[in-house]
């Protein structure tokens, strides 16, 4: 049954209060200028409303405050709040998504392939305001989680280069699903999401079981990185490996390699990271590919390295894969 609130009774429980305030009031209440302001809004990923809108809450009045109190601090300045905003609004953004395809489908009770109605998408959205608090708590408690995390790798990065400039020697790998391409043209909607969520979600639990970190997911490819060579090297034999033991889903390539990387904004740069793309993108399936450094880097004798012929790669000129296999 559909719920009898409006759409705007729903979105206002789901802001945590009431639409109050024109763009124009919440500037003049939280004493921010009109051209901030506006940046602010836009690198959250948010349209501008008309000017005569009533369109933001208290909420929103007291998050710019905040936002003005942060600029109060010597270690920030604007550019900084904006950067961190960006990431914010892409991440929530991301998160957001995420959460209502799930949750749409499953709140809706939608039989498979079907799009909801308007009447189910509200029924659902007013259900959320019962399981919000928790999922804010599970939100909180994960960001804490993540940035004690990041904190203590940063710690650990004795070998950084700069750390001020975000520079650390880091060992990057891209984990491909083979033939993608064909497999989405074979499999329906449900059948594609589940094999992509598990892919996902085996490469996510081979990368914290070693400590590493995914730097971010294409459906497809998952990009990681780790700060030792060794637990790299375990990331991409396990997640190869996984894939390779099961005959009925298709294999994973891994392409790996170390050296120095820019860290900006949760995701990587450099050198490194595109000589990992093209070794993933050279590899045979089922099977790691690695540069160089990180063969040298790795402990003697803990896996079997034999060197491959020198092969040309975009960008890159001719560079020597090695391959990355387990001691006989």
């Amino acid at each position: 049954m559909a719920d009898p609130r409006a759409p705007r009774d729903i979105e206002e429980t789901l802001l945590g209060g009431p639409l109050r305030y024109t763009r124009k009031e919440v500037e003049t209440l939280a004493d921010v200028s009109d051209d901030y302001a506006r940046r602010i809004w836009q690198a959250l990923g948010f349209p501008m409303p008309p000017d005569d809108e009533v369109a933001f809450t208290d909420g929103d009045v007291d998050a710019l405050r905040e936002i003005k109190e942060l600029l109060g601090n010597d270690l920030v300045d604007e550019a900084m709040v904006l950067q961190l905003v960006r990431a914010v609004g892409q991440t929530m953004g991301r998160l957001a998504s995420w959460l209502g395809d799930v949750w749409l489908q499953r709140l809706g009770d939608l039989p498979s392939g079907e799009q909801p109605s308007s009447d189910a998408v509200l029924a659902a959205l007013a259900a959320t305001e019962e399981l919000r608090p928790a999922f804010e708590r599970l939100l909180l408690h994960g960001w804490r989680r993540q940035l004690a995390a990041a904190g203590m790798r940063a710690a650990a990065t004795t070998a950084a280069a700069d750390p001020a400039a975000g520079i650390a020697r880091l060992a990057v790998g891209f984990a491909d699903v083979v033939s993608f391409t064909r497999l989405s043209r074979h499999l329906d909607g449900d059948a594609l999401a589940a094999f992509v969520e598990r892919f996902e979600s085996t490469a996510a639990e081979a990368v914290a079981e070693q400590g590493g970190r995914v730097v971010k997911t294409l459906g497809d490819e998952v990009l990681f990185v780790a700060s030792d060579p060794r637990a790299a090297a375990e990331i991409g034999l396990r997640i190869a490996e996984r894939f390779n033991a099961d005959p009925d889903v298709p294999q994973v390539r891994v392409g790996m390699a170390y050296g120095e990387v820019i860290q900006r904004l949760g995701d990587v740069f450099g050198t490194p990271v595109n000589l990992a793309a093209r070794l993933t993108a050279t590899a045979y399936a089922g099977t790691v590919l690695i540069d160089g450094a990180l063969a040298s880097a790795l402990p003697a004798g803990a896996y079997d390295v034999p060197g491959l012929r020198p092969r040309p790669l975009q960008g890159l000129g001719k560079v020597r894969p090695w391959l990355l296999r387990r001691p006989p």
